[in-house]
């Protein structure tokens, strides 16, 4: 497997011009309830994670006529996933967007954290001290 190379500031100016990335600011939080929306909900998830070596027009022609698009694109630059085709997005147009979408978007202070702390913090308070 390859490293992804880090976007050149060519490609990191050119997404911040990206309207598919103003609309994921724009709708960032907007919808919650996205996921139950899309059109990917009708389709083989299998076509939005093509083989490396395989195109992904067919994944992103799909995304193109999705209405929770931004939403999609938002979350998957909010969470970092870089595999796969998100808000009619390849890995590699999304890691420029990634860079771009940091220095956006500020973190949301109220958002809670479901996961908790790491496990091994979880697991050091079960440990007795002695």
């Amino acid at each position: 497997m390859t490293r992804a190379r880090m976007p050149r500031p060519h490609e990191v100016a050119a997404a911040r011009r990206d309207p598919r990335l103003l609309r994921a600011v724009r709708e960032r939080r907007q919808d919650e309830a996205w996921r139950t929306r899309g059109t990917c909900q009708s389709v083989d998830p299998e076509t939005f994670f093509p083989a490396p070596n395989e195109p992904a027009d067919t994944a992103v022609a799909l995304c193109r006529s999705c209405d929770v698009q931004g939403s999609c694109l938002a979350w998957a630059l909010e969470v970092g996933d870089c595999h796969g085709v998100w808000g009619g997005t390849t890995p590699r147009e999304r890691r420029a967007m990634l860079v771009a979408w940091r220095s956006e978007v500020q973190p949301d202070p109220d958002a809670v954290d479901e996961a908790g702390p790491p496990v091994r913090d979880r697991l050091l308070t079960l440990v007795p001290l002695s």
